[in-house]
């Protein structure tokens, strides 16, 4: 197990989307320079003045590329660091060789976990203990001190993964959302494929049985046949869109709602004679609850002109109370025996219990098949009144 998570590592990939330099760079540049500048003009126990002063130029300009390049710019600035233990060696015991502002490299163990690969993460870490040990041994601070300064050096190194691990499990649940999302599209393209397709059959089914006896209502019928197909076109491009760009397009076909329901029901040549009443404050519906409403009874026509024999209406009501919104879907077909609980209802019954609601669907106590829904809904303080629609 562990090999296989040591490869796992190995193989990680670079984070996308690293931003090259942005204002915090130049930012951090400067209070770098201006650091080395004061440091190396008021301090007065420096060892080789000048070339602490441009060994601490030189790690001040190497953050520029951590994100890009952060093995390069580890391996460069702690390849320099390690001069310093050497240095201590030549120099007069107990005086400091470089400059403080040198902790700038900080940044970098930071950057290493943060943006860089899985390969570069294992030798990057390993320059970095590297050094770190050998300067801890040559060293003549007490042990305490040895392991704090250790201690310190990595730490940045921790805050960094921890940040990575943060950002990476975002975006999985970004991407978790865009897929619940896609699926949910997905869905919505069968209820719209199905109900325009049924539409079309029973259109065209009527203008066979007229094309004997009435020319201009059959003529009619194919007119009405290209008014679905159209629209059926138009629907799945805009949510074939969607699907393919992850939302992209999808503003090209808002959600259909309510105010819809009456072109749905309409059906040029179907046997089928829909009643459709709305009432109550439906025009201050969540936008969730607004498309559920629409899914709901869309299906449920869908599957009355399917599957309901020798049904001649089809009565639809849908009504917003106080605090929740009804929906009643009911045929006068005759009972056959076997129901009609298809994955289309199914994902409305997932829909309605996201939403905290239900839906039932099932025979009719004599005849027909009901459908009936309740939703959580909203209403305006200025009253609820009727607008009965047929």
């Amino acid at each position: 197990m562990l090999r296989d998570d040591l490869r796992t590592l190995w193989n990680e990939p670079r984070p996308p989307a690293a931003p090259a330099r942005v204002w915090r760079d130049w930012a951090l540049l400067a209070a770098g320079l201006a650091g080395v500048a004061l440091e190396a003009t008021l301090r007065e126990n420096v060892v080789w003045r000048p070339v602490a002063a441009v060994l601490a130029v030189w790690l001040c300009l190497l953050p520029l590329w951590r994100r890009t390049r952060p093995l390069a710019m580890v391996t460069l600035a702690f390849g320099s660091v390690i001069l310093l233990p050497v240095a201590s060696l030549v120099a007069a015991p107990g005086e400091p060789v470089g400059l403080y502002t040198g902790t700038v490299v900080l940044v970098l163990v930071y950057a290493l976990p943060r943006w860089g690969s899985g390969r570069e993460i294992v030798l990057g870490s390993a320059v970095i203990v590297a050094v770190g040990a050998l300067c801890v041994v040559t060293d003549a601070t007490p042990v305490v001190e040895k392991v704090v300064g250790f201690v310190f050096l990595l730490l940045p190194g921790v805050v960094g993964a921890a940040v990575r691990f943060r950002a990476t499990a975002h975006e999985r649940q970004l991407d978790q959302v865009r897929s619940r999302e896609r699926e949910q599209l997905a869905r919505e393209l069968h209820d719209t494929v199905a109900h325009h397709v049924s539409a079309m059959v029973i259109i065209a089914q009527a203008g066979r049985v007229l094309a004997g006896t009435d020319p201009a209502a059959a003529v009619g019928a194919l007119e009405g046949v290209e008014e679905e197909g159209a629209r059926t076109l138009e629907e799945m491009r805009a949510m074939v869109a969607a699907l393919r760009d992850r939302g992209v397009g999808a503003e090209l076909a808002p959600p259909a709602g309510v105010a819809d329901l009456e072109r749905l029901v309409r059906t040029p040549g179907g046997r089928l004679r829909v009643d459709l009443e709305l009432d109550g404050e439906l025009d201050a519906l969540p936008p969730a609850v607004d498309a559920a409403v629409y899914r709901i009874v869309q299906e449920s026509v869908t599957n009355a002109l399917r599957h309901a024999v020798d049904a001649t209406e089809l009565v639809v009501r849908v009504t917003a109370e106080r605090h929740t919104v009804r929906v009643s879907v009911r045929d006068n077909g005759r009972r056959t025996g076997r129901g009609r609980d298809g994955y289309g209802l199914t994902g409305l019954r997932e829909r309605a219990t996201l939403l905290g609601g239900t839906l039932r669907a099932g025979p009719g106590t004599d005849r027909g098949w009901h459908v009936d829904a309740e939703l959580p809904g909203a209403r305006s303080e200025s009253g609820v009144h009727s607008r009965p629609r047929r």
